[in-house]
């Protein structure tokens, strides 16, 4: 991969990764509008889009059920031929937006089993990494797709969290399990939907630096719950201002 700085929001489901996924693709745009963003929803819940305020049509899954399907239909072509398709058309899943393009992972074929598309996941993010400078991916809750090695080439890794002992525990066992699967150059994590800035001091992230506090936010809540683009939001919303701040803080904005 050539220098493209790929960041992956992770974390345990309910502490906001999906809105602050979203703030960073809004601040990646304002920053570098001379440069090629990449927002990837890898959530079954698929929650980026609507964050983003964008209409998905095809997701990757899509594309690898059509693939699969003509497979099985007899059709003679070779594995290598039907791959060479499915990555031909990867391209045409892209939602090419004001400032950065989209793609949506999808949902699995089957309850519980993530294991083919994460397969393919693993792939897509390889090939479309190259044609972008800068890959924001909403990654889904827990650590299955750091544990299947989906996120190996992430340069850049942050660690949402909200003041439960729960939400830190999952960031360390992310950490722990991504500092031996995943390439990344730097972590961090993010304190969001705290009750007040102190309690950042009170949490345990063992050695993940907190990069930034972000307090609860009620016109935040109002955006979640009407299924607003974050695009909207006033550069002075907490969200806003703690996004920006942990991607000073990890390098990637100035």
């Amino acid at each position: 991969m050539s220098d493209v700085k790929v960041i992956a929001v992770a974390g345990k489901g309910g502490v906001g990764k999906t809105s602050l996924a979203a703030v960073m693709v809004k601040l990646l745009a304002e920053n570098f509008p001379d440069k090629k963003i990449l927002a990837i929803d890898a959530d079954p819940a698929v929650g980026l889009s609507t964050a983003l305020g964008i209409e998905v049509q095809t997701t990757i899954d899509d594309i690898r059920k059509e693939v699969v399907s003509t497979a099985e239909d007899g059709d003679t072509k070779s594995a290598l031929e039907l791959l060479g398709e499915a990555r031909y058309r990867i391209f045409d899943a892209l939602v090419e937006q004001d400032g950065f393009s989209f793609i949506a992972v999808g949902r699995p074929e089957a309850a519980g089993c993530y294991c083919k598309i994460n397969t393919y996941l693993k792939e897509v993010i390889g090939i479309l990494s190259n044609n972008f400078d800068y890959v924001v991916i909403d990654g889904e809750a827990g650590i299955e797709q750091i544990n299947r090695r989906v996120m190996e080439k992430v340069t850049h890794l942050l660690l949402v969290t909200d003041s439960s002992k729960k939400g830190t525990q999952v960031i360390q066992t992310i950490n722990q399990v991504a500092k031996e699967l995943v390439m990344y150059e730097k972590v961090g994590a993010i304190a969001n939907r705290l009750p007040s800035k102190e309690i950042v001091e009170l949490l345990d992230t063992g050695d993940i630096p907190i990069l930034t506090g972000i307090p609860s936010d009620g016109a935040l809540a109002e955006f979640d719950l009407k299924g607003e683009n974050v695009f909207y939001l006033p550069d002075d919303a907490p969200i806003v201002l703690g996004a920006k701040e942990a991607l000073k803080k990890i390098g990637i904005l100035s």
